[in-house]
């Protein structure tokens, strides 16, 4: 059975923990009795996401390979091992294929794509066996939009990884899915730098092309991510879970 302290004495690792899905899940994890690490990139956003969580925070940009090594080097020196790893951060762009720019490109790309990557790479030999990696994808690696080409291409591949990876780990019994959300209730709407009245048509027309007619919850997410590290998600592996109240359907 599924408790809400099922998971006493395991530690998760949660990418970009300190806002949005990784934020709430970190604060699903540390519900359910886990010790929570969470990693983002600016200081003072770490530093006040960890301790409006009671966890621990860590400042790591996951672009540079340096940053990578010196976050595992210090939670190996910590910990010695983690149990799950959830690669959640990264960046959202829309740029049309014409308008897009080779900076724009590198951006998401070693971002979301490079960075998660090796974040998976240099985690592995710190995973205990039986453990579980879980990569936050988006339903705009199934759904096509204008304008999302390279936000979408860096998705797509994340779920490729996800398929590849969960074979590599399998002997290792560490399972590897991915979690697909579609729109989102999560402060990026605030860092667009839109009045509220803005915000609020968004929203609109994005429920609008939503079956469920409903933007999504952060904390749905991060239960699900929580799911496909337990017991009860334990024959899962290799799979991606497209959570968009079916906006893919239409």
């Amino acid at each position: 059975m599924f408790t809400m302290n099922n998971l006493n004495g395991k530690i998760a690792v949660v990418t970009g923990g300190n806002s949005g899905i990784g934020y709430a899940t970190a604060q699903e994890f540390k519900d359910r009795g886990a010790t929570v690490i969470i990693t983002g990139r600016r200081v003072e956003a770490v530093q006040n996401a960890a301790s409006a969580l009671g966890v621990i925070g860590k400042v790591a940009d996951q672009s540079s390979m340096g940053a990578l090594d010196q976050l595992t080097a210090e939670i190996k020196k910590e910990f010695g091992k983690v149990d799950y790893l959830f690669i959640n951060a990264g960046v959202i762009g829309k740029l049309t294929i014409e308008a897009a720019t080779e900076s724009f490109w590198h951006q998401l790309v070693d971002i979301n794509l490079k960075g998660a990557y090796f974040t998976l790479s240099r985690f592995i030999p710190l995973l205990n066996d039986g453990g579980s990696v879980v990569f936050l994808s988006s339903n705009v690696a199934t759904k096509t939009i204008a304008g999302s080409s390279v936000y979408a291409l860096t998705k797509t591949a994340i779920n490729s990884i996800v398929r590849t990876a969960a074979l590599e780990l399998a002997p290792r019994k560490i399972r590897v899915n991915a979690v697909s959300p579609g729109p989102t209730e999560t402060n990026i709407f605030d860092k667009l730098g839109l009045d509220s009245e803005t915000i609020k048509d968004i929203k609109t027309g994005l429920q609008s092309q939503i079956p469920l007619a409903a933007i999504g919850d952060a904390a749905d997410v991060a239960k699900m991510v929580v799911y496909f590290c337990s017991e009860e998600a334990k024959f899962i592996t290799g799979t991606e879970i497209i959570m968009d109240g079916g906006m893919v359907l239409k």
